[in-house]
């Protein structure tokens, strides 16, 4: 996991300042809807025998009907040769990154936000659909919503951005 996300807004971010950043969204407009939603999605780069991965994980702020803000961070994995392996590892690294943030977001935000989505780059189109159960079952049961594509707009657009 990595250590810093970047805001176009803000720039660089340590996890607590992120946390700072969210909470600031919310509290200035406390009595709009919020809805909070992670998703990654990375690139292939192969290099003769290796496969590597960029892999950006992106966190948004929806402020419904409003607008909202959108924080990502970008790391490198290395030998990864399916697209399975490259479906776990985005999928992992958006639950990883949830559930750090849900432990900062419950002391800034007294808990506002028990519930987050995560956004999963799959569909039913495509080589990917063979795995929508078992990924959506890996986000489930660590206690959030998946959605899946045409509706995961973190993973295959906004994280999508900076692969």
């Amino acid at each position: 996991m990595n250590s810093y996300f970047y805001s176009p807004t803000r720039g660089k971010l340590a996890w607590k300042d992120l946390g700072k950043e969210i909470r600031r969204f919310v509290v200035s407009h406390p009595e709009d809807d919020y809805q909070l939603i992670i998703g990654s999605d990375s690139r292939t780069k192969i290099d003769g025998k290796k496969s590597d991965l960029d892999l950006v994980t992106a966190v948004v702020i929806h402020r419904k009907g409003r607008g909202g803000r959108y924080f990502w961070s970008k790391r490198k994995v290395i030998n990864v040769f399916s697209l399975k392996e490259k479906l776990y590892h985005e999928t992992t690294s958006s639950l990883e990154v949830a559930h750090k943030l849900m432990g900062i977001l419950k002391e800034d935000l007294n808990g506002q936000f028990e519930s987050l989505e995560i956004h999963i780059d799959v569909g039913e189109k495509g080589p990917s659909r063979e795995m929508i159960k078992e990924l959506v079952g890996m986000v489930n049961g660590n206690g959030f919503k998946a959605k899946t594509k045409p509706g995961a707009y973190a993973a295959s657009s906004v994280a999508d951005k900076y692969t």
